[in-house]
């Protein structure tokens, strides 16, 4: 799995991707996670399964899902407790709950 966090600043979001990795490690998992800016993002699209946005860039949830959701990349917000609380297992359950989706 491919996960990549969109966000405004990411100096947060780059805590979130450790926490992510943490907890796929914690449960023998191997997978692919960045954060980037939403500018960036077109360069990671081919290499993303799962696009998550932090909660200050919510806004741009149904642009990107238009633009991303036709090519097969699951788009959605992070909780915004779970981001506040740097959630790496929820967040990890999100993508794969989106990626379960069909």
């Amino acid at each position: 799995m491919n996960i990549t966090l969109v966000c405004a600043a990411g100096m947060s979001t780059s805590i979130m991707v450790n926490k992510i990795k943490a907890a796929a490690e914690k449960e023998g998992e191997t997978i692919s996670v960045r954060a980037v800016s939403e500018s960036a993002f077109s360069n990671y699209a081919e290499e993303t399964d799962v696009l998550l946005l932090g909660p200050q860039i919510g806004y741009a949830l149904s642009r990107l899902k238009g633009l991303y959701e036709p090519k097969g990349i699951k788009v959605d917000v992070i909780n915004t407790i779970d981001y506040g609380m740097m959630n790496g297992e929820k967040v990890l359950k999100q993508a794969r709950d989106l990626l379960a989706e069909k």
